[in-house]
């Protein structure tokens, strides 16, 4: 592209419009939700063209629930200083020979600083590359925009959008949701008869469990706030997590309905979009709090709560707890919510 655009003639999608895209982001829920106010606006600028995300396998249900926004997905096979999925190597080769043969106009790395992928963005045989890199590496990557070491994740990656000339002013997280979501609980009837805004969900779960609140402050507030308010409790999880559903579900003694099993990530979805109120550790489960608009508290032990806490701090309310034993803080935001939503 040597007659193409150039860095110094403003930004790259004001002078460019390329046809196919490719979006690196191979992250979990959270992560993905917090890039939806960027696809958002790469879409504005290129409503034409096809945009392809690369991600993690999980993610394909993403990419079609964000058809608006997405248009395909490729599954990312792994690299070993990426901790998201055991590498793939034998996929590798094939991997690479398909990339490079679907000409992509345009890859956008959108995973993180750059430090690990880039090169690797550069071995997919686009026209161009562009994305995230680590300060002072514009000399390397000359269409690229240094990685924000401050601020929230989707500010972060609005400021990536703008740089490449779109419209990223829509802070907003969203998360559709279909009638297939709710009947992937057909086999609980006892959920199914939950009435939307007439129970209360508690995600005791995540990922890390250095991140996790402990199960038997998750049971007190549990009690608490069913006695207060009246409501059913939902105790919420994936089927890995049963176990740590039941610890909680055991040491209550207030009626509790548990929900860890098995679902897709729309029916977990579901489940919160109907609750009236939602306490989380900072997993997957906050980010679709703020993208389902229901209120909720977040509890952070060791992760950066500037970075990851919702940024509607009306209706979200973050709590910084390391040691695990800030109780009346997490039932004193939960009862202004309460009061107020």
């Amino acid at each position: 592209m040597a007659d193409g655009p150039t860095p110094h003639g403003g930004p790259l999608l004001h002078q460019w419009t390329p046809e196919r895209v490719l979006v690196f982001r191979a992250l979990n829920l959270g992560d993905m939700l917090c890039a939806v106010p960027a696809l958002r606006a790469l879409r504005r600028v290129l409503p034409t063209a096809h945009i392809t995300l690369l991600g993690l396998p999980w993610a394909i249900d993403f990419s079609r629930r964000f058809a608006d926004l997405l248009d395909g997905h490729l599954s990312f096979p792994g690299y070993p200083a990426l901790p998201e999925r055991e590498t793939d190597v034998l996929a590798w080769p094939d991997f690479l020979q398909s990339m490079q043969g679907q000409g992509f106009d345009l890859v956008v790395q959108m995973h993180g600083n750059g430090h690990h992928t880039n090169a690797l963005m550069a071995l997919l045989g686009a026209r161009m590359s562009t994305g995230f890199c680590e300060a002072g590496g514009l000399s390397a990557w000359p269409w690229h925009v240094p990685w924000p070491e401050s601020g929230p994740e989707p500010l972060r990656l609005m400021a990536l959008a703008r740089h490449l000339g779109a419209p990223a002013d829509d802070p907003a997280l969203a998360f559709p949701l279909g009638a297939q979501d709710r009947a992937a609980w057909a086999g609980r009837p006892d959920i199914l008869a939950l009435r939307s805004g007439g129970y209360l969900c508690l995600h005791p779960g995540g990922r890390e469990t250095r991140k996790r609140w402990p199960a038997h402050q998750f049971a007190a507030v549990a009690d608490v706030l069913a006695g207060l308010t009246g409501l059913p409790v939902v105790l919420t999880g994936s089927g890995e997590e049963a176990a740590l559903t039941g610890a909680v579900r055991r040491a209550m003694r207030s009626p509790v309905l548990d929900a860890a099993e098995a679902v897709p990530v729309g029916a977990l979805a579901s489940l919160i979009a109907g609750s009236r109120l939602l306490i989380t550790n900072d997993t997957g489960t906050s980010h679709l709090a703020a993208a389902l608009r229901v209120p909720s508290v977040v509890v952070f032990r060791c992760t950066d709560i500037d970075r990851w806490a919702p940024m509607d701090t009306e209706r979200h309310r973050a709590v910084w707890d390391p040691a695990g034993e800030r109780i009346d803080l997490v039932l004193h935001e939960a009862r202004q919510l309460l009061e107020r939503f």
